[in-house]
């Protein structure tokens, strides 16, 4: 599978414990180390920064993709390779979506969880078929593993969309998990969007 960037959906919040921000770091070096791009919302602070400044660090590339109106409040970061400022938060997921080869979700709060339903749901509407992680530490995605199991037991999702994002519970994982997935056929294209 070719992964020249993969798209990282993160908290923008330093408030979290330090394994989380241990495992943003780890992820950062993981990616730059392996020669994949950094996609991700452009800020400079939580662990949106922290991926960011450690991908930078260990020599790689980041893309960060930020609304006008977040560029300040979440403090567009200035030393990425490239920061790009767009009109709307619609702007920022299309084309974060589109320049990435597959997404990694670690914690965050609404604005993560918003984005991994949003990549979730695209992937279930054949809108692309790009691998999806979710990155569990310390459990803190176990919540949303209830949420997305009572949907299907209900039966308001099919048996297989549980498998439509796999769940790995350390960093190291993403990359092997990925790798054991099937190749993308689909790429996300502004025309579905």
């Amino acid at each position: 599978m070719n992964l020249d960037a993969l798209c990282v959906y993160c908290g923008s919040s330093s408030r979290g414990p330090e394994s989380h921000k241990k495992a943003a770091r780890d992820l950062g070096k993981l990616l730059a180390d392996s020669g994949i791009r950094v996609i991700y919302g452009g800020g400079r602070v939580g662990l949106m920064g922290i991926v960011a400044d450690a991908a930078l660090a260990a020599g790689g590339e980041v893309t960060g993709i930020i609304p006008k109106f977040l560029d300040e409040y979440e403090v567009g970061h200035p030393n990425v390779t490239r920061l790009e400022v767009v009109d709307s938060m619609h702007e920022r997921k299309a084309m974060m979506a589109q320049l990435s080869a597959g997404f990694v979700i670690l914690p965050g709060g609404l604005g993560t969880l918003d984005e991994a339903f949003e990549i979730i749901t695209w992937k279930q509407l054949n809108l692309h078929d790009k691998p999806i992680v979710i990155v569990d530490i310390d459990g803190y995605w176990s919540g949303l593993r209830a949420v997305l199991d009572g949907i299907v037991d209900q039966g308001y999702a099919r048996p297989e969309n549980i498998n439509l994002a796999r769940f790995v519970t350390d960093v190291s994982e993403v990359l092997p998990a990925i790798q054991a997935m099937p190749e993308p056929k689909i790429a996300v294209t502004e025309k579905w969007l």
